[in-house]
């Protein structure tokens, strides 16, 4: 009985030996496979890189698809672009629907693709300094010629941008809260910084007292109502071996400017002061085809090479 005794306590010891040793294994086990579960659950990393996601944008300035900060330019201090129902009308006050292109000559394509603008985007409001010159007779850079519409700027170098703020309408709006809407004719000199912008004596006396000479402000790019149509110019000199081809009376700022050819369409170079130009002078008395910042395409027939003579179309782009 005795021995009988001994062997059964010597087996509840090895089952209780046995238990000790499993029972540890087997808690690792579901542990490491639990781990597991939860690490390759299908929401664990998107969580995580939602979070991250939602902690960079908030960093950033909100824009408009496929636009980035301008390189340079002043700090931005608005994101919204321009209500057509509040926006400034232009310096003529008109409210007439733009005029529709002519099916005869003349196509209307949107595009899709992101904007198209340079360092003046739409939606991005710009802060700067207002200082005033003399406008004369209204021209400038931008070769528009003399106008009797004086409430004009003249953009500061870096932002001119080769001519391509040119024909571009801002509002520009004081600190105490006046505003005034100008258009871009001239260049304002090196010594202009990022977001300055050299108004008319018109246009600044709107603002601020004349004798104020330089005062802070703030202006965001403008798609204005107008009843005027596009009108294209050659240039003095131009012909069929060479020629420059000017956009006027665009609601928006313009983008590319292509002449069509035997080979297509052909992209020309912008000068700084404000002609697209064809040095070899193929496409030009041809068909052009004008693209504004936001991708709308305008296609206007046949244009007579008539050097240094407005030739107006029937087309205008949207506005936005």
């Amino acid at each position: 009985m005795r021995m009988k005794a001994t062997r059964q306590a010597a087996r509840r010891r090895g089952r209780r030996l046995r238990l000790s040793t499993v029972t540890p294994i087997a808690l690792i086990a579901v542990g490491a496979l639990v781990s597991l579960v939860v690490a390759f659950r299908p929401d664990h990393h998107a969580g995580a890189g939602q979070a991250a996601a939602s902690a960079f944008a908030g960093s950033q300035r909100t824009e408009s698809p496929g636009q980035g900060a301008p390189a340079g330019s002043a700090s931005p201090t608005a994101t919204r672009s321009p209500s057509p129902s509040t926006s400034p009308t232009s310096a003529a006050g008109t409210t007439t629907a733009p005029v529709r292109p002519s099916a005869s000559n003349t196509s209307r394509t949107v595009s899709t693709t992101a904007s198209l603008a340079g360092r003046i985007r739409p939606g991005v409001g710009y802060r700067g300094v207002a200082t005033t010159y003399d406008a004369g007779s209204g021209d400038g850079a931008c070769s528009y010629g003399p106008s009797d519409d004086l409430m004009t700027a003249a953009m500061n170098h870096t932002d001119y941008e080769t001519s391509k703020a040119c024909g571009a309408y801002v509002v520009v709006r004081a600190a105490g809260g006046a505003a005034v809407t100008v258009r871009i004719t001239n260049e304002c000199p090196v010594g202009c910084a990022p977001g300055q912008l050299d108004l008319s004596a018109q246009a600044f006396a709107r603002l601020a007292n004349p004798t104020a000479g330089r005062i802070p402000i703030t202006w965001k790019l403008l798609s204005p109502s107008t009843s005027e149509t596009i009108a294209v110019r050659y240039k003095t000199g131009s012909s069929r071996w060479w020629c420059a081809v000017q956009v006027i009376g665009h609601r928006n700022p313009v983008a590319r400017l292509e002449l069509r050819g035997g080979d297509g369409w052909r992209r020309l170079p912008r000068t700084d002061y404000n002609y697209f130009l064809a040095e070899d002078g193929g496409g030009c008395g041809g068909a052009i085809r004008i693209t504004d910042i936001y991708g709308e395409r305008l296609t206007v027939g046949e244009i007579a090479l008539r050097p240094d003579t407005v030739q107006p179309t029937r087309v205008q782009f949207a506005r936005h």
